[in-house]
């Protein structure tokens, strides 16, 4: 099973060429619903052990004068790391820190610069696990319409697809899920059940195309955003990123490496999440 995301990436490939589609951790404590991302970044943490955890939120962009990757150079300098973490798949870099940016973006560009200075690198989130402990978590129906939105809206958010264009982007989505989404071809196999589904868990949401963002950041936990079923879906990721992905970074700096992490801000760990004591 590949993760929604490579679906993704095969669609802007695709739409390009035939103009279909357009190129956090714990359980939060109670009164808890800020992020790092509240903060200033970089934040760094130390950890009991000598080592050390320096998170950096970025936003997606790909242009290389957005002023997130000189600040992303200026922190990894000042960080001085000795391993660094990223999101998604580490596809081949470029030569240049201009190429590398305007085709991959902060994911990218961290990679580069560990790359220059000789720091190794790894890929920090897992999709195919994180699917699979979702699958533990909800009912094949709820999992895959969730999952859809999600990704429709990150579509959305990259592409600035339109509202037909994400219509169309949906029709693809759907028609690869039973490969994509494993367990879950029974369920939603078209727009009609997508809507009806839409209809009972997200009463009082708008249409599905217009989804926001915060549903979808596990960050997010006020209830005013969202509604009981979606909020259970952002638990259960919060969840299953305390449980493997920080619990990793936590390790790494209690055996006195100096992690830096680039994370999306939407995935930035909760404040007051006591990380360096797992």
């Amino acid at each position: 099973m590949k993760p929604l995301f490579v679906l993704a990436a095969a669609l802007l490939h695709t739409a390009a060429a035939a103009q279909v589609v357009a190129t956090a951790a714990t359980r939060p404590q109670a009164g808890i619903a800020r992020t790092l991302a509240a903060r200033a970044l970089p934040y760094t943490q130390p950890v009991a052990g000598g080592g050390s955890i320096t998170y950096f939120g970025t936003v997606c962009s790909h242009d290389c004068q957005h002023e997130q990757f000189a600040r992303l150079r200026q922190a990894f300098e000042a960080a001085r790391p000795t391993i660094v973490y990223f999101e998604n798949p580490a596809q081949p870099l470029d030569s240049t820190e201009t190429a590398v940016i305007s085709r991959l973006g902060e994911g990218g560009y961290i990679r580069y610069l560990a790359q220059e200075h000789q720091v190794p690198a790894e890929r920090l989130n897992d999709a195919l696990a994180e699917y699979a402990y979702l699958q533990t978590r909800l009912d094949p129906e709820r999992l895959k319409l969730f999952c859809l939105l999600r990704e429709v809206q990150r579509f959305r958010a990259r592409t600035g697809g339109s509202k037909a264009l994400t219509k169309k982007a949906m029709q693809a989505f759907l028609a690869h899920s039973a490969f994509f989404l494993p367990g879950t071809d029974g369920v939603i196999r078209n727009q009609a059940e997508l809507e009806t589904a839409y209809r009972r868990y997200c009463p009082a949401g708008s249409k599905w195309w217009d989804a926001p963002a915060a549903w979808f950041n596990p960050a997010t936990t006020e209830a005013s955003l969202s509604n009981p079923s979606i909020e259970e879906f952002k638990a259960a990721i919060r969840e299953f990123r305390a449980q493997t992905l920080y619990g990793k970074l936590v390790a790494q700096a209690q055996a006195g490496q100096r992690v830096f992490v680039v994370l999306s801000r939407d995935n930035l760990p909760l404040v007051g999440q006591p990380l360096a004591n797992r």
